[in-house]
């Protein structure tokens, strides 16, 4: 899901600093700053436990929820919803409702969804993902409300710089956020791992050939059951030919049971954790939040996202951001259908999603701090390459029962180039935005939540792996000639104010 916006809010508010430093004592300054560290910690944990449960569940939706490509339909239908949502609810909701409790109930908007797992049809999945679309928007931006005012509130104590604040806060809430692909996943391998694993077949070298890149999500058809499928419903001797070539999609739904009563508890938690215990915003100032600055209505908010796509940055980085959701969206459906649970089995797929995890989370933290020695047109530049690598390796290796290493390896390069996207694009728009981020941010949620929904709409339709990877290959392309215009007008702009 979105996690952008951290820049959000980083406007310094004069005077602030010193009235604060001057009004409390030492002791007090001391304690105030426990508190918020408790705070930020605590929306960490909890925004980890919900991200445990949803991005765990997401991600097996294609490997699950199969016949007629139910669970893609239903990851389609969230960012359909989130585009939606991010263009004119968050200040809505925000305004009602309050930072805190926006935060609670747009947590519980995720947990219909998840409960929407015990059974799963389409009358079910759909309206409930749609729910949670319109409650992704929302609860984004008010967690990145409450960490820059906190983190504001934190600099006026001691008179330091807001923005580094910031930057320190979000650096702890991503660091237990970028956790949640691991923990979520060893949830899943252990349930799906355990007692019997008869269910999955070996396929042959020769059955694995429909895999990889010439998996078509089509070929599944309606012969293949639905999670609901016992293992005992899925013995060799009494299935057809057909069935045999999908028996890895099938799955004990006793196991789908236990793993979404466990991601529902997470979710429950989450939202008790901001509850009980998240000091509400208004403690830390929350009605002053926009002092001097014209608060904008949903309305407002929708009518700036149009105007701000109108700047000439705006348009060059956009087909960047619509990658960032294509990559994302490939790799949550085709890559863990196609190229894992197709050829390996449904158990297999978290064990790739922790690697994946892993790396994603150590490359985040690693190239904030290389992109202080090089800068960030060769990350950009490092990103690019290792998604063409990888797309070239999918679309010439075929899976062989000898070489499930090979998965991994290729999790683990999407992973790196994903953190690079994650973190740096996040990071440009707060660079080229600064005075207009509201507008800049919704631009955002709005262009990577149309890449996610075309990567899902088309896995969903059927469309086979091998269109996708050139798909994605052309999507890359024109995304990095549009960042090689924006760096060069940059810096045409930059020579421009130093000779003047």
């Amino acid at each position: 899901m979105d996690n952008s916006g951290y820049e959000h809010d980083l406007q310094s508010r004069p005077n602030n600093k010193e009235v604060e430093a001057s009004r409390l004592s030492e002791e007090e300054i001391k304690a105030e700053k426990k508190i918020i560290y408790k705070n930020v910690l605590l929306i960490s944990v909890s925004f980890l436990l919900l991200f445990v449960a949803f991005e765990s569940m997401s991600k097996l939706q294609s490997s699950i929820n199969v016949v007629n490509n139910l669970g893609t339909w239903a990851n389609a239908t969230v960012y359909a919803s989130l585009i939606l949502s991010c263009m004119f609810l968050p200040s809505i909701l925000i305004k009602k409702l309050k930072v805190k409790w926006t935060l609670v109930v747009c947590i519980f908007t995720y947990s219909t969804y998840i409960a929407a797992q015990f059974y799963p049809e389409f009358y079910t999945l759909l309206p409930t993902a749609f729910i949670l679309g319109m409650g992704a928007a929302p609860m984004w931006s008010a967690k990145c409300t409450y960490l820059t005012q906190v983190a504001h509130r934190f600099a006026g104590l001691d008179g330091s710089d807001p923005e580094a604040v910031v930057v320190k806060f979000f650096g702890i809430f991503f660091f237990f956020f970028q956790c949640n692909s691991i923990l979520g996943n060893i949830i899943s391998t252990s349930v799906l791992s355990s007692g019997k694993t008869d269910v999955y077949t070996e396929l042959s070298d020769e059955a694995m050939a429909k895999c990889g890149s010439a998996y078509c999500p089509a070929q599944l058809g309606s012969s293949l059951s639905n999670i609901t499928e016992t293992s005992e419903l899925t013995s060799s001797s009494t299935a057809s030919p057909v069935d045999l070539e999908n028996e890895n999609f099938k799955t004990d739904i006793t196991k789908i049971y236990i793993i979404a009563g466990i991601y529902l508890a997470c979710s429950f938690s989450a939202a008790v954790i901001i509850a009980l215990f998240v000091d509400p915003l208004t403690r830390f100032g929350e009605d002053e939040r926009q002092e001097g600055k014209p608060a904008l209505t949903g309305k407002d908010l929708l009518v700036a996202t149009f105007r701000h796509m109108k700047k000439k940055k705006q348009i060059l980085i956009i087909p960047l951001t619509f990658w960032s959701g294509i990559e994302q969206g490939f790799f949550g459906a085709d890559f863990t259908a196609g190229f894992v649970t197709c050829a390996y089995g449904v158990h297999i797929v978290g064990r790739v999603l922790i690697v994946f995890g892993i790396c994603d989370a150590l490359a985040s933290v690693g190239f904030g701090f290389v992109i202080k020695k090089i800068g960030r047109v060769p990350i950009f530049i490092l990103g690019a390459c290792i998604n063409v690598l990888v797309i070239i390796i999918m679309l010439s290796w075929t899976p062989t029962s000898s070489a499930v290493g090979v998965v991994y390896l290729l999790a683990a390069l999407w992973g790196t180039a994903d953190a690079i996207w994650q973190t740096q694009i996040n990071a440009l728009y707060g660079v080229l935005f600064k005075s207009d981020e509201e507008a800049a941010f919704s631009n955002y949620r709005l262009w990577e939540s149309m890449g996610f929904l075309l990567a899902f709409i088309t896995q969903a339709s059927g469309v086979c792996v091998f269109p996708k990877l050139i798909l994605a290959l052309f999507f890359l392309a024109i995304a990095m000639v549009g960042y090689g215009m924006l760096e060069v007008l940059e810096r045409r702009e930059a020579r421009q104010s130093h000779t003047q």
